[in-house]
């Protein structure tokens, strides 16, 4: 995609990112252990795995960039990268400050309540006690768990526990946000008030990445889409256009 001409900066930069890993040939991934046990690995062969292979591309300030491509495609390991937990083989990242990432899988503690969550998470995110006190009813409602926030974590179901997350995650201002499937929990309510809160990031110069399989919440959501296959970046653009080339290549 071309450089915006509304003068907007860039905040993500990626410049030709390679991410290569060795596995075992069972499956398991290579540990430094593994060498200390030459012997024991003697039969056992490694095979390296190029995850991604020379992605480049930049996101702008009100980007919000949905990124489609099959399972193993390399979506889920570009956004590590981006947010750090991955490090790159070849290639550099460069972001406008530190971009945070809201995955169904992040961590909540089961035997608190969702009250203590909610505080708990809010801390987490840099937020004071006086800021999560003056959220707190918003993250509630937004979640829709008001009848069970006192009782433990344990007694959510999946739905309730990921709508809690999303509204934890999203209840401050984010630079940079990585959504990854968030959005795939819930009912149809509850999804476009989850699109209509990511579209107020973005429109308050945030950018979002949003890595998802609902082709529909991408449209919804996302100004500009990638598409990733076998680590490498087959198109970058227009939602429609990238969308339609896509759905055409897994016919």
């Amino acid at each position: 995609m071309d450089a915006p001409t509304d003068g907007r900066r860039p905040a993500v930069i990626i410049d030709d990112v390679h991410v290569e890993y060795k596995v075992l040939a069972t499956g398991k991934r290579a540990s430094a252990d593994d060498s200390a046990r030459k012997l024991m690995q003697r039969r056992r062969k490694t095979r390296t795995v190029h995850a991604l292979k020379g992605v480049s591309f930049t996101a702008y300030e009100g980007d919000s960039v949905g990124v489609i491509g099959s399972n193993g495609s390399g979506k889920s390991t570009l956004m590590r990268a981006i947010v750090g937990l991955t490090p790159t083989s070849q290639g550099s990242i460069y972001a406008s400050s530190r971009p945070s990432m809201l995955g169904v899988g992040a961590a909540l503690i089961r035997d608190l309540s969702g009250e203590r969550n909610v505080v708990l998470g809010g801390l987490a995110l840099g937020l004071t006690l006086d800021e999560i006190d003056a959220k707190f009813d918003e993250i509630v409602d937004f979640a829709g768990i008001r009848d069970f926030i006192e009782l433990p974590m344990r007694t959510y179901s999946s739905g309730m526990t990921a709508r809690l997350k999303f509204a934890i995650a999203t209840a401050r201002e984010h630079d940079i946000l990585i959504v990854d499937e968030a959005l795939a929990v819930g009912d149809k309510t509850f999804r476009k008030r989850s699109e209509a809160r990511i579209r107020a990031i973005r429109d308050n110069a945030g950018t979002v990445f949003l890595v998802s399989h609902s082709m529909q919440s991408i449209r919804d959501t996302c100004n500009r889409v990638v598409w990733i296959n076998k680590g490498d970046l087959m198109m970058d653009g227009d939602p429609d256009e990238v969308i339609e080339a896509y759905e055409e290549s897994m016919r």
